[in-house]
């Protein structure tokens, strides 16, 4: 299993670590397989969206805070409870399909880290099968 560390700098972003997977599945030596990430946090998740355009980002986020808002009459004593409803929303694992040492993706996908409780020090874990 390899680790990812990630920095994230605010509460609701999503950073893009396509690039960050597929040298780690460089490093594997897997040319057929699956690839599985799993974050290990309970306000982060993963997801695949697109990654051409920037603005579909910033309306996730926006969509995201729309349907789970920052209520004041959540009970969770740290006060992110938003955070745990958007992560179970995205959901914290993805597995990806390795063909001809290469991960799958649709021509504008990217695969994204998802933080809702930030900034915080982060991990993603991969395991390539």
């Amino acid at each position: 299993m390899q680790k990812l560390n990630i920095k994230t700098s605010k509460k609701n972003e999503l950073i893009e670590i396509t690039a960050q997977i597929k040298k780690a599945l460089e490093t594997s030596g897997i040319n057929e397989g699956i690839c599985v990430l799993f974050c290990p946090h309970t306000t982060a998740g993963l997801t695949i969206n697109e990654a051409f355009d920037p603005s579909v980002k910033d309306d996730i986020l926006f969509s995201m805070d729309k349907i789970s808002p920052d209520y004041k009459e959540f009970r969770h004593a740290e006060g992110n409870s938003d955070g745990h409803v958007k992560s179970s929303l995205i959901g914290s694992s993805l597995n990806l399909i390795i063909t001809d040492g290469s991960i799958k993706l649709g021509q504008w996908q990217g695969i994204y880290f998802a933080e809702f409780d930030g900034p915080r020090s982060r991990e993603v874990w991969i395991q390539v099968l």
